[in-house]
Order: structure tokens, then sequence, then C-alpha cells
């Protein structure tokens, strides 16, 4: 408090002026207390800070500069240093208020920011003009410390540890400012506090500043401060850590303001803008003389005064807090004791009341929970002690099937048998492969003595009614229950645990249950007899004391022994009881599958017993013969004799000039039956091939070795698809010159239903990898049920004798294809997916099969009835990455995916990409797309539905995620009202002929109009 030494007569010298200081009016100004925030600091005496009652100023100020100077021209020519710019910060690029001080040079102005009080050098691109309605005086004032100054020779680190040090106690803080006095400049002399800290004293206790001399005057104070410029000429945009937009602020919001550190001596504004310096000697030691009347002693002891008032001023408020707390402590005391009377009054009502019925209570509550016992026992708590678990190990020890005598010794011939069998299979030589035949036929000897001997042993046995019984027991136990524990081990220590456990719990509960008893015919006892006490009529002489007793004790003997009945029934199981029980059940359950399972493989090893005797039995030590397969192929060998000589027949008939027309047509019909017959009979050999392909998958494996011509291990390769009795010229066939751009295409009739010849030229290599390729694809549709695969079937696979061609049946769909059906009327919304329900299905099946589609556009996806989609085969002579690199079109848009574009090989993600793409232009239709630089196109510019969407933006953007089994239980397709899909495999052989010449040439026509790239075929271009 040593400033108060310098200014404290200052009320009683009133006369007493200094030259430079604005003399304060004790009534309005003398000791007015101001809120501030400190903004920036000069020294450690100096410092800039913001009325705290200015915060909304400076938030539109702020808002008001960041809207105006970004659109504000630069300045230019002179600069006003009475005029007030925008200046753009450089540490946060935000715009302040700012003047002009100094013009450094050309480019180059210092400035400082007004409302905030530090300064920076700015380019003049960074100074703008601003409106006049922001030309009002600066927000923050520059204030010093009353009675200090900076030591004369103070050092520069001191200097700067200074004013580091008065910025921790009053940087974004909170502070209370007695104003003293006021410099012409505007410099307001103050006392600071922070609390009950006064700063100045901190300060000057840290050494980094020194009381001023009576002798010196103000000006003294100025002239020992360091100059700015010799202190910091190098931090001149050393930045503070800036405060105002700080989110822990206590009562301030206030926008960031510029930070840095004064750096160059620069000279004391006014209010008005003018540059004043205060004249040293106006400021001469006689100006701080505050009077002759005035002497030193006596403003020491109004210091110390002044400290003891304030120190019983401090005291008082300590003790006046303490008498508050006091007295609402008492108040509080007082309202408890209040409540605790009212509730103990209270109490003592309801216990009177409770007296005068307190034996018909208690008679009524022991009533209802003796009527609850009797529903408890009525119902069957014995699942608490695990007597179902009990019963269900009874019912596993009784008939159980663990073993079957006849059973280890089956499965030992058995294996003998298959690897014998294996041998077989192997062998290409024919005399070894006998000798391995003779082997074989010995162990086959003996595995159906075994099998017949374990087949009469599982007849002697209920094994189906014991396995349905177990199966009762596991879900009779699973319901009750729930899911088992896994991996529980040492079930004998188990098994034990739980006995010990369940004897003790019946022997508890039978206890509990006596006592039960035994006090409730003590009551009904006391009832009988107390009857005679109140019973008038009765005449001798009776002592109530004795007939009476004490009826209190016995109801509490019989209100306890209910209440442990009760608890023990109702209250659930504790851990470790259920852990017993749980763990219990799940050993249980154990021996349960197990037995299940063992009886389920004898069950199993019993069909295979019964079907393995049966095709044995006929054929023992020998093996099936292929007459009927061979009279097949001479029954067909025949029709085909006939079939060719009947078309010889015609072709000469209608090449003579005196041809009999009708003689002609009689012809045709024959050849027409003829090729009917063909067929039935190839399709008669078909079946006869399956039934050798099962027996010999199963039981002679040596049929392919012993039978060489009838190419039964071809047929096997070929996955059932290879036909060697099928024959180019026996087809009636017609060219497609339209659709045959890639390879030589035919169209034909098989039983009335349109077929395409797919031509394929081979050679020795390239043979064997044509029907590998296409018996993988054969295979994965049969492997799904007909109706379910999605993909075009495949109906038979030949072999040219004359030239090096394979020919690929499959069905004709004349104008199916997505591109014609779109060309001509195109698919609505639902239809298009429900096509594409069944496109997704058709990948998913080959997908699932490890086959990639590689070529999926939409010229190979077809549209059954408008409803049905399915997927078409490949071109099977190329690989996958062959057939993956064609970048086919559609409506602009690239059906190749970016990994493939990149050189990556092709895979599920990208066959997904392709259909995605289908999709997209089945939904947008005629609409033009817009793609990124990858060619990807943007989803979003469409107004889609948001589940299709959102599958379409799944395929495209994140396709390497998705798989076809997760489109096909896509949300946008399980809307879909369920409808039959027709079968294309029963279409085949069903469908009567609907086609005219005249009609397919026009679908052909059609079609070849919208050919792109020559590959428009509406029947399968691959």
């Amino acid at each position: 408090m040593w400033g108060q030494q310098l200014f404290a007569g200052t009320a009683v010298a009133q006369s007493v002026s200094f030259p430079g200081l604005v003399q304060m009016d004790e009534d309005t100004h003398y000791n007015k207390v101001e809120d501030v925030v400190g903004s920036h600091v000069e020294d450690a005496v100096t410092f800039w800070a913001q009325n705290v009652s200015r915060n909304k100023d400076i938030m539109k100020i702020g808002r008001s500069l960041s809207e105006v100077c970004p659109l504000a021209n630069s300045v230019f020519g002179n600069l006003d240093p009475k005029k007030i710019y925008g200046g753009l910060f450089s540490e946060d690029k935000c715009w302040y208020r700012c003047k002009v001080l100094k013009i450094i040079s050309d480019d180059k102005c210092l400035v400082r920011y007004i409302d905030y009080g530090n300064t920076e050098i700015l380019n003049r691109s960074d100074i703008v003009e601003i409106l006049p309605e922001l030309q009002f005086s600066s927000i923050a004032k520059k204030y010093r410390l009353w009675g200090l100054q900076i030591p004369s020779g103070q050092e520069v680190t001191q200097f700067d540890q200074g004013r580091t040090f008065l910025g921790s106690l009053i940087f974004e803080k909170e502070i209370k400012m007695r104003i003293k006095a006021t410099y012409q400049d505007g410099t307001v002399i103050a006392q600071a506090e922070y609390g009950t800290v006064d700063i100045g004293e901190e300060v000057a206790k840290k050494g980094f500043a020194e009381k001023c001399r009576l002798t010196s005057g103000i000006d003294a104070c100025e002239a020992k401060k360091p100059d700015p410029n010799q202190l910091a000429l190098g931090s001149l945009r050393n930045p503070i850590p800036l405060w105002g937009r700080r989110s822990n602020q206590s009562a301030f919001s206030r926008p960031k303001g510029p930070n840095g550190r004064q750096t160059l001596d620069v000279k004391y504004e006014t209010n008005a803008g003018n540059h004043v310096t205060f004249p040293k000697e106006s400021l001469a030691a006689g100006d701080f003389n505050l009077g002759s009347n005035v002497s030193l002693a006596k403003i020491k002891q109004d210091q110390k005064l002044i400290e003891e008032n304030e120190k019983l001023k401090t005291e008082k408020a300590v003790l006046l807090e303490n008498y508050k707390a006091l007295e609402l402590k008492v108040e509080q005391t007082a309202q408890e004791l209040q409540q605790e009377k009212t509730a103990t009054m209270d109490l003592t009502k309801h216990l009177e009341s409770t007296l005068k019925t307190c034996i018909g209570t208690r008679l009524k509550n022991l009533a209802a929970k003796v009527e609850l016992l009797k529903e408890i026992r009525h119902i069957n708590i014995s699942i608490r002690f695990g007597n179902d678990l009990s019963d269900a190990m009874q019912v596993l020890n009784e008939g159980s099937f663990t073993t079957l005598a006849s059973l280890n010794e089956l499965e030992k011939i058995w294996a003998e048998y298959n690897v014998a069998q294996k041998k077989i299979q192997t062998c290409l030589n024919e005399i070894e492969g006998n000798i391995l035949i003779a082997e074989r036929n010995e162990v086959q000897q003996k595995l159906l003595v075994a099998v017949d001997v374990f087949i009469l042993e599982v007849d002697d046995l209920p094994l189906d009614k014991r396995l349905k019984t177990l199966q009762d027991l596991a879900t009779s136990l699973e319901s009750v229950y729930g899911k088992a524990k896994e991996g529980t081990n040492n079930s004998e220590e188990i098994l034990r645990k739980f006995y010990d456990w369940q004897c003790t719990k019946r022997e508890e509960f039978a206890s509990i249950r006596s006592e039960t008893e035994a006090s409730l015919q003590h009551l009904v006892a006391w009832f009988q007899s107390s009857q005679k006490v109140f019973d008038l009529s009765l005449t001798e002489p009776l002592t109530s004391e004795d007939l009476i007793g004490n009826i209190d004790e016995i109801l509490e003997k019989t209100e306890s022994c209910v209440c442990k009945e009760l608890e023990l029934s109702l209250i659930e199981q504790g851990v470790i009881d259920k852990e017993i029980i749980l763990s219990t059940y799940s050993q249980v359950l154990q021996k349960i599958h197990s037995e299940e399972r063992f009886i389920a493989t004898s069950l199993s090893k019993y069909k295979e017993s019964v079907e393995f005797k049966k095709q044995i039995i006929g054929c023992l030590n020998k093996s099936p013969n292929v007459d009927y397969l061979l009279s097949i192929k001479k029954t067909l060998k025949g029709l085909k004799a006939q079939l060719r000589w009947k078309l010889v027949e015609k072709s000469n008939l209608e090449e003579s000039d005196d041809h009999d027309g009708a003689e002609i047509e009689k012809i045709k019909q024959e050849i027409t039956q003829l090729r009917n017959s063909v067929f039935q009979e190839i399709y008669h050999e078909r079946e006869e091939y399956e039934k050798l392909n099962s027996l010999t998958q199963k039981w002679f494996p040596e049929l392919p070795l012993l039978y060489p011509e009838i190419g039964l291990l071809k047929y096997m390769n070929s996955g059932g698809l290879l036909t060697m009795s099928l024959e180019r010229d026996l087809l009636d066939t017609e060219p497609m010159k339209e659709l045959s751009s890639k390879r030589p295409l035919v169209c034909s009739e098989v039983n009335g239903q349109p077929v395409l010849l797919k031509s394929y030229s081979v050679d020795v290599d390239t043979e064997g990898r044509v029907i590998q390729r296409a018996a993988s694809y054969h295979r994965a549709c049969g492997c799904a049920k007909e109706e379910e695969s999605g993909l075009l079937p495949l109906i038979f696979l030949f072999l040219c004798k004359s030239d090096p061609v394979a020919y690929l049946m499959v069905p004709y769909y004349p104008k199916a294809n997505l591109s014609a059906v779109q060309a001509s009327m195109p698919l609505t919304s639902e239809e298009a997916l429900k096509v594409m329900k069944g496109v997704a299905r058709g990948l998913h099946t080959l997908h699932s099969a490890n086959i990639i589609h590689g070529s999926l556009h939409q010229n190979n996806v077809f549209a059954l009835n408008r409803e049905q989609g399915i997927v078409g085969d490949y071109d099977f002579t190329k690989s996958e990455s062959q057939r993956a690199s064609v970048n086919m079109m559609v409506g602009g848009l690239s059906l190749l995916s970016p990994e493939l574009k990149t050189g990556k090989p092709p895979s599920a993600s990208s066959d997904l990409y392709a259909y995605g793409c289908l999709l997209l232009w089945l939904s947008v239709q005629n609409q033009e797309f817009e793609t990124n630089e990858d060619g990807i196109p943007k989803v979003d510019q469409f107004h889609l539905d948001d589940n299709v969407k959102s599958l379409l933006c799944s395929l495209i953007y994140l396709r390497s995620s998705m798989t076809a089994e997760q489109v096909l239980n896509a949300e946008c397709f399980s809307l879909l009202k369920g409808k039959s899909i027709p079968n294309p495999e029963k279409e085949i052989e069903c469908t009567q002929p609907s086609r005219e010449d005249e009609s397919k040439m026009e679908s052909l026509d059609s079609y070849s109009e919208k050919t792109r790239n020559g590959e428009a075929n509406p029947g399968l271009t691959n």
C-alpha cells in the first residue's frame, strides 16, 4: 500500500497541481474503482486493460470488422496518425482497429491495436479504411501502477522477467483499479488489486520495480524506465497467450484480441490522437510536495490507521459469516427436531391403532401366507433341487447305447475296403487293375459278412425309439435351463458334488417342512381347546390360563416356520447353487448329445450297410455290366443312320425337277419323328451314364478301366454334360448370321424348345480346358436347386468328329436380354429389382463354387417373363482374365471395375461392380451419368429409393466388403412380393414350339440394330 503515501494528501492539498498530470475530482474520480481485464503488458509497472463493461462492445466491433475489412480497400498515400484503421493481425489473421504510430518504410508501418494495446509492424496491404461508425475512442486504457517506477540501470533480462511477472498477475484476470490520477496522454495512475492481492506490492517485493522517490516526481518514474528499443527490439511480435476466446473464462466471452509486446520507443497518444511527451521539467521534485501542512510522519500514521482499519473490517466480515452459518445451522436443527417430533407422534398414533387390531391382522397375514404355501406345494418345485436332472441321469444310465459289438469290426473292414477301392480308382493298367479287383473282392466278402452281422444286431435294438427319447429329454432340459456351458470337464467330480448338494438341500427342505406342519398343528390344537373357555353352556369350571396358553408364542413360531418355507421355495437360488445345477446340466446334456451322435452314426452306417448289401449282392465277385448302355448306343446308331438316310432322300426330292410336295412333307414328318427318337434315346443314354457314374463313385471304381469304350471317364470329368452320341448334322439348324460376329451360331429345336448351338474352335490343349470350365459351370448350376441357381443351364456339350470344333447347346430366349428389353419396353422399377435379384442369385451360385464370371453385361443377362433374371454363360475358351479384359459399356458407363483397369486380376468384387452398374442403368433409365476421374459413376445425382441407393453405394464404392449373398439379402429385394420362379431347365423339356420363322427373323433384325461392338446377341454372346 505504499502508493497511498505518495498521493495520500490529494484531498487535503487541493491547491497543489502538477504539470503533465490531470488532477482528479475527489468526489467523482479519485479512488474510483474500475473492474478491468489485462490485455497487454509493456513493462513491470505499465500495462493495458479493458473495462469489463465494454465486453459487448468488443464483440460488436469484432463482428463489424470481420464483415467490412475483407471487402475494404488497402490504404494508400499519406497515413493520418489521428485516424483509426483496420489492421490484419498476423497471429490469428483477424481484423482489429489500429492507429499508425510510425512509418517504418514505404511498405511497412508501426501500428497500435487500440482496443488491446499491443503494437505490430504491418504491411500497408494489411491496413484498410473502416467506416466512420467505427471511428470512436479505444476500448483499452493504459494503466501505470501507483507509486512505482522501473529501477535505473535495470538489465534486459530482469526487465523481461518483470514484464512476464506482471503479465502472470493481470493478464486475462479481472482486477480492480483504484484510480489515483491521469496523465495528459490518458495513462491512468491506479492501485491494482486482484482479490486480496496488491499487485504493485507483489511486483515491488520481487524487485522488478521500486517506489517512486518524492524528490524525483512522476517523470522520474518515466526516466528510470529502460528504453524499449534496447530491451526488446527483437520481440515486437512475441505473442502473449490469447485469452479472449478460451472456453473456461469465468465471466467473459471476449473475441480474440491481438497480442504482442511493445518493442519500439513510441510516443504516447492522447484520446484525440495527438502524440505528446511528458515534459520532465514540469514534473520536478517540488511538484510532488503535497502541501507544507502535511508531514511525512502524519502520512505514515494515516497509513497505519488505514491498514488497521482494513484488518478490523476483515475480522468483522469473518465473524459475521460465522454468525450467519451458526444461525442457519440452528434453524436447520430446529426443523429436524420438529420433523422428528411429528414422525414420533404419527408413529404413536399408528401403534395405538395397530394394537387394537393386532391379533386379527396377524391371523389374516398368516392365513394369506398359508394359502400361498398351499399353492406352492401343489406346484412341482423339484427343479430347485435338480430332481429333473436326477431323472435325466437315470434315463441315461438305463438302456444306454454307447457301443455296438459289431460296429468296431465293421468300421475296420470298411476302412480296408475303402483303401482297396482307392487303389482301383487310381489304377491305369488293366492287368494290374484285375489283380486289385480280385483283392478288393476278397475284402468285399469279409465286409458283406460284417454288414450282415451289424444289420442283425441293429435290427434287434430300439435305436430309433432311444434316439427319440434322448431328443425329447434334451428338448425338455433346454427349455428349462437354456444354453449349456461348453468345455466342462471332470464330470465325475461335478456329479458327486451335485449329489452331495442335492442331499443337503432335500434334508434342509424336509426339516423346514416338518417344522411348518408341526407349528400349524399346534395352532389348530390351540383353537380347538380354547373354544371351551368361551362356551357359556359348559358348567364345569375351567382354568383359562391352562387352556389358553401363550398364543403369542404359538403365532410367532407358526409365522416363522411358514415364512422360512416360503423363502426357501420362492427366493431365487444363490450363485453357488446355480453354478452346481448348470454344471450338472451341462454334463447331462453332453452325455445326451454323445449318445445321440453314436446312435446317429450307427443308423447312418446301418443305412450304408443296407445299400451296400443291396448293390453288392447281385454283383458279388463281379462288376456290373454295361449291356443296357451298349444296347442304347446301338439303337442310337441305327436311328442316326435312318435319320441321315431320310435327310439325303429329302434333299434329293427337293433337288429333282418333278418333286412331289406331299412326299416331301411326309419325309419331313418322318425326319421330325426320327430326331425326337434320337433325342429320347440320348436322354436315356444320359440316365444310364448317370447310374454308372453313381456306381463308379460309390461301389465299382473299376468300370472306366474295364469299359474304356463307353467313355464313362469323359462323362464323369464333364460333370455329365458331355455326350458322344450327338452330332451337328443331325440337327435342323438355321444360321444366325447377325449374331455370329464372334463365332458361328446356329439355332435349332429340341423337343419344341428353341436352342442355340455355340461352336468353339479347339485343339488338343484347349479341348480339355473347355470341357473343364464348362463342367465347373454345369456343376455349380446343378449344386443349387434348379429354380434357384440363377444361371442359364447348359444342355449338351459335344465334339465334332470331322473338325476341331466343340459345340455347346444352351436355351435360346428371343428378345429376353436386358439390351433388347430396355430398347423395346423398359422394365419398371419393381420389374428391374425382380430381375436383378435373380442375377444376384446367379452370381452367388458362381461365387460359391469359386467361379468368377468376368463377362457380366447387358447382353448376357436375361429377363424371362420380365420378372426372372438369369446370368448367361461365358466364353469357355477364355480364362477369367481374358474374359474380364473386354471393356463393355452400358449407357456410356464402363462395366470394367477400377481395379481391373489398373491390371489387377478379376474377382468377385469386379463382378459385383458390373452388377451395380447394370442395376444403376436399369434404375435411372435414359438419364446421363456423371463419373469421377476413375470412371466411377456418381450415385447421389439421382433420386432413387433409399434402399436401392444404399445398395448401389455399397456395390460401386464399397464392393470389396460386399458378397453376392449380402446383395441377395439386401433390403430392397426383401420387400418384393414373392412369386413362383419359372424353371429354365423344365422349359427346355416341356415347352411346346411357339415361334414362327418370320417372328424369329424380326427379333434377330431388331437385335442387330442395337449391336454394340458386335456383342448384342440375345441368345448368349460372351
